[in-house]
């Protein structure tokens, strides 16, 4: 195995977590509905927010990474990567914003797949990203938001570990 091929296995080994924190799937297994968009005392966001603000920053950069015209705009910093309520609008919103950061993810470790691709070769569209940092953006970006997830659930009453 070339050296390429073994940053493209630990990469997606990477992403998909689990080694030194809980996955997405354990941080919002059994999660009580009532509880999403509580805010626990002393913190500025509920599980909600912090759900959503996954799925916004996940979905960007795998936006921004397949960008190959140029057409892709990121949303406004902050604003447009926070959801404004605490609350989710509706009672499917939980776990379709579930379903879109599996599908996100999975979307990318389809860039990573293909052990063809340099992973330090700057997109032409971009000021220096690469997919290597952008896989390492969001397995960086995710575990910790996750372990917000726990933190707030642990805060609820509402962790399972």
């Amino acid at each position: 195995m070339t050296l390429n091929q073994e940053l493209h296995k630990q990469l997606l080994a990477l992403l998909k977590g689990g080694n030194a924190h809980a996955t997405l799937d354990e941080a919002v297994k059994d999660f009580p509905a009532d509880k999403h968009g509580v805010k626990p005392q002393g913190v500025p966001y509920s599980a909600w927010q912090l759900l959503e603000h996954i799925r916004i920053a996940q979905h960007d950069i795998l936006r921004f990474s397949k960008n190959h015209d140029g057409s892709y705009k990121s949303p406004k910093w902050p604003e447009g990567y926070w959801p404004e309520s605490p609350e989710p609008p509706n009672a499917g919103a939980w776990e379709k914003t579930i379903k879109q950061i599996k599908a996100d993810q999975k979307e990318f470790e389809e860039l990573l797949g293909d052990t063809k691709t340099k992973l330090d070769e700057p997109f032409p569209w971009g000021d220096g990203q690469n997919l290597l940092r952008q896989a390492l953006l969001i397995a960086d970006h995710n575990a910790y938001h996750l372990g917000e997830i726990v933190a707030v659930r642990r805060m609820l009453g509402a962790w399972h570990g």
